[in-house]
């Protein structure tokens, strides 16, 4: 027999948001509840929590905040996908997340020079489109990490 996905999923306590945050190598989360997720989104910042709309939304460079009764978790992505079911439950699939908390504010700032070098000095299109795409996301992740998110 089959069934849809909402018939054999158990239901969160009332008021949670049951969360799946994978990546393509690992789960970062797997049915953990929690009380809301805030994201960047393409279409604008989102704080979702239970009985949200469902919805797809494109992530785009930046921060979700997930929020338990234990604290908040913080994880720097640099895209994927936010899909949130009718049953309360969000499916979080990102392309790579790091905690915040683990992210070098030196480093990053090393490399974003280093882009931006790369992006004045190059002699072809395709080099300067790269160090463009590279200045793009150190740019997100100090904004990420100034709290300006």
């Amino acid at each position: 027999a089959r069934f849809y996905a909402s018939e054999t999923a158990a239901a969160p306590a009332a008021g949670k948001l049951v969360v799946n945050f994978a990546l393509p190598h690992a789960a970062i989360l797997k049915g953990t509840e929690v009380n809301q997720v805030d994201l960047s989104a393409v279409s604008g910042d989102l704080g979702i929590l239970a009985d949200h709309v469902p919805t797809i939304e494109q992530l785009k460079p930046g921060v979700i905040d997930i929020i338990a009764d234990s604290g908040s978790t913080k994880y720097f992505v640099s895209g994927g996908f936010a899909i949130m079911n009718p049953n309360s439950v969000l499916n979080i699939n990102a392309i790579e997340a790091f905690k915040l908390e683990d992210i070098d504010p030196q480093a990053v700032a090393t490399n974003l020079a280093e882009s931006q070098r790369l992006a004045s000095s190059a002699k072809d299109e395709a080099t300067k489109e790269a160090a463009a795409i590279e200045i793009e996301l150190y740019e997100s992740i100090q904004t990420a990490l100034s709290g300006k998110s």
